[in-house]
């Protein structure tokens, strides 16, 4: 099977090529530099030309804070690149999984939400994916599309590396304890993603690690695993302003997972154990 990834050189993009090499399927891993996903051209013409049975479409303007500033580039990736990118997959009859993010929802609440719960964006970059979700299912009906929260990998940045980068001159922090979600660690996710691309369940699905916690609590449990003295003070989200308005609630229902026989991602007070393994292990 060969399979077309988007944002190689981001946390997930580069875990789902690595996971997909290691189960011997026909992996592309591109970046910007690779493929121009705002060049509608490019976009056809690499795509067509490569055929692949699947399109992974990783690739994405993250930037929560700068979006709002910076909203027509953060259009140009998040709704013409997705559009582009569908439309290429339309034209050759691939399969296309769309990641997706917790910042489609309002974050209103307390309780998990569903699949079936209605988008309802707070800010600029959440927008701009909720118009992706819309684009893949008015234009394709072999999709997944799949909604994730607070990413850790080894390839790139995460709160995670925050964290220990700040244990390093400080020993106590203020970190938000009113925003309450799940952790997903990229490489339990690449998994599911590959499981996924060998079926035709399609649909939206939420995918993160098992449990909830706050910010505050991850940092604590982070902490905690490396054994670095560090006190973390819970603090409000008021008082820790941010350009871009963050959902309160990013607790995801996982349950049509399990409902269409997909395994359901570890605890994720044990993927982070295991990613803290893996950092050691890269140092070490």
């Amino acid at each position: 099977m060969k399979v077309l990834v988007t944002g190689y050189s981001g946390q997930l993009g580069f875990d789902v090529v690595k996971e997909g090499n290691y189960r011997g399927l026909q992996m592309y891993g591109t970046g910007s530099r690779d493929i121009d996903i705002t060049d509608k051209d490019c976009v056809s013409k690499y795509v067509t030309e490569l055929n692949p049975a699947v399109i992974i479409h990783c690739a994405a303007y993250t930037a929560v804070d700068k979006a709002e500033d910076d909203k027509e580039k953060c259009y140009d990736v998040n709704v013409n690149g997705t559009r582009y990118l569908a439309e290429a997959a339309k034209e050759i009859g691939a399969k296309f999984v769309y990641i997706s993010t917790d910042y489609v929802l309002d974050g209103q609440g307390d309780k998990p939400f569903k699949e079936t719960d209605s988008p309802n964006p707070i800010g600029y970059y959440g927008f701009t994916k909720f118009e992706g979700e819309k684009i893949i299912q008015s234009l394709l009906e072999n999709y997944f599309i799949v909604r994730i929260s607070w990413v850790f990998g080894t390839n790139g940045n995460n709160f995670i590396k925050t964290m220990l980068k700040l244990s390093e001159s400080r020993d106590v922090l203020n970190v938000v304890g009113d925003q309450f979600g799940s952790p997903t660690y990229t490489y339990d996710l690449s998994r599911l993603l590959l499981d996924m691309i060998q079926t035709d369940r399609y649909g939206i699905y939420h995918a993160s690690n098992e449990g909830f916690c706050s910010w505050a609590e991850f940092a604590q449990v982070i902490f905690k695993i490396t054994n670095k003295n560090v006190k973390v003070n819970s603090i409000n989200t008021e008082e820790y302003p941010t350009r871009a308005v963050r959902p309160k609630n990013s607790r995801l229902s996982k349950q049509k997972l399990t409902e269409n026989g997909f395994v359901a991602l570890p605890n994720w007070k044990d993927a982070l154990t295991r990613y803290i393994e893996k950092l050691n292990q890269e140092v070490n």
